[in-house]
């Protein structure tokens, strides 16, 4: 057990503090305490705009073997078939390639492992993070094999995902054919994507530090979000991935653009995950217990977290609301003309105490703004 323990040293140092309490997140999963690193030429910025390859290369993953068939969608729409397109053109074909089927398989008969996407946000690298998965595998999920703490933690932390020998041996699976994809086609493409959309990152920390910053930072201090790290990822869309902790221990993971002249939406899905535990709270303040048994509670979520998303805009920054509202039409495929508001409603009804609450809880968090 010791040795297990000290062959382990690095990721229990990097391994964050667990506090799966007190926090709202976008999408399936369990809420995360992240560290929020400076990025250097964001200076007073309260959320730096990152990137992360480790948690690209972990939700690439998930968008190859995810139907992704929601309302708002979780991953860009054709993502799959444009890396498989540049894959082809490269004649590169990975583990991941060969295993998609039984990963796909295993993936949407146990739908508790959505949640598996978001264990990539605990670690610094990809390094880390499958050191991580290899300590939990050789302890065959028993926190009780490993003698350090933070071992411990991290092992109980997979298993509250990965509870049975089949979903470690999905896990085992997903990783290695992961770490393959990493090296015989994603770190690369992933680099050469960064350097291409370079001209993009760099016009939302423009737009960011130098105007929308500000106009938000009322907002996220009063909801226990004054600062954290904004990270745009290649795959993600709409429906990107929050967590909120403490007011300085915040994370959004958001979309990247693909162009600079759409650099506006990563702006949009962090105003939709910036309203995701407010909206999550006026849901499950008025439903049942067997709406959220059944899964009416989870639509509704994702329905008020777009239309939270839209109310903000218009008190904080109405410029932004109009498009914001053709991005989330467009991401379900909905009518984008005429009233916009109106065609939101259309497009992400609520029950009439959902729109009440999301409305009080925005007037007493930006009152006196």
């Amino acid at each position: 057990m010791h040795t297990m323990t000290t062959h382990y040293s690095r990721i229990l140092q990097a391994f964050t503090a667990l506090a799966l309490a007190a926090c709202a997140s976008s999408g399936p999963g369990e809420p995360l305490q992240v560290p929020t690193p400076a990025v250097a030429g964001q200076a007073g910025v309260t959320w730096p705009v990152t990137t992360r390859a480790h948690i690209d290369l972990w939700l690439h993953g998930f968008a190859l073997i995810s139907p992704d068939t929601g309302r708002v969608p979780m991953f860009k729409r054709g993502y799959a078939d444009r890396i498989a397109e540049s894959k082809s053109r490269s004649n590169v074909q990975t583990s991941l390639d060969v295993n998609r089927d039984r990963l796909r398989a295993r993936y949407e008969t146990n739908r508790a492992l959505l949640s598996a996407q978001f264990l990539a946000m605990r670690f610094g690298s990809w390094e880390d993070l499958r050191q991580a998965i290899d300590l939990f595998l050789r302890a065959e999920g028993d926190p009780g094999r490993a003698g350090d703490p933070l071992a411990q933690q991290i092992i109980a932390t997979f298993a509250q995902t990965f509870s049975t020998a089949a979903d470690r041996d999905w896990l085992r699976l997903f990783a290695l054919s992961l770490n393959d994809e990493n090296e015989r086609f994603y770190r690369a493409w992933w680099t050469q994507r960064q350097t291409d959309l370079a001209p993009v990152r760099e016009r939302i920390q423009s737009l960011w530090a130098d105007t929308y910053n500000a106009r938000f930072q009322p907002f996220l201090n009063n909801t226990q979000q004054q600062a954290g790290e904004w990270i745009l990822s290649l795959p993600i869309n709409g429906e990107g991935r929050s967590f909120t902790f403490e007011k300085r221990s915040n994370i959004v993971v958001g979309t990247m653009p693909e162009s600079r002249d759409a650099a506006n939406d990563a702006l949009y899905v962090f105003a939709h995950e910036a309203v995701y535990g407010m909206a999550t709270t006026a849901v499950t303040d008025n439903t049942t217990p067997n709406d959220r048994r059944s899964g009416v509670t989870d639509a509704f979520i994702s329905a008020a977290a777009v239309r939270a998303g839209y109310l903000l805009l218009e008190r904080v920054a109405p410029d932004l609301a109009p498009g914001y509202a053709r991005y989330y039409l467009r991401g379900a495929a909905a009518p984008a003309t005429g009233d916009l508001g109106a065609a939101l409603t259309s497009a992400f009804p609520l029950p009439e105490a959902i729109r009440e609450a999301i409305n009080r809880q925005l007037a007493v968090i930006l009152g006196g703004i």
